[in-house]
């Protein structure tokens, strides 16, 4: 069992900052990638980034150069630091982990941006 813990959400003004991160506890052996996925009212979860247990990372072309995915795996922990960010950015924030090409999910923790 994998339990996942969300933090740093908030308000932000547009072309604020906010930093996430994410911590995983439990039978975490075996972890290929972490990542954060986000969803807005109305829309379907979408990826924002990723990174692997070696330490490549992917981006959706939305949050290219504003946003960067980060991990220690030392602490199991993943951040994700979010810059210039926009209204569109607004959207509950998941993290994820993969093991065994399963998926676990935390709770969520909700970005909104004001314009």
């Amino acid at each position: 069992q994998v339990q996942l813990v969300e933090s740093g959400g908030g308000l932000v003004q547009a072309g604020g900052s906010l930093r996430l991160s994410c911590a995983a506890s439990g039978n975490i052996f075996g972890i290929n990638y972490m990542g954060w996925y986000r969803q807005a009212p109305g829309k379907q979860r979408e990826l924002v980034a990723t990174i692997t247990i070696g330490g490549s990372t992917t981006y959706a072309d939305s949050v290219k150069g504003r946003f960067t995915i980060s991990r220690d795996n030392a602490k199991n922990t993943v951040v994700l630091q979010m810059s210039s960010l926009k209204p569109k950015d607004t959207a509950n924030y998941y993290c994820m982990l993969n093991k065994f090409s399963i998926n676990s999910w935390g709770k969520g923790t909700l970005v909104t941006v004001s314009s």
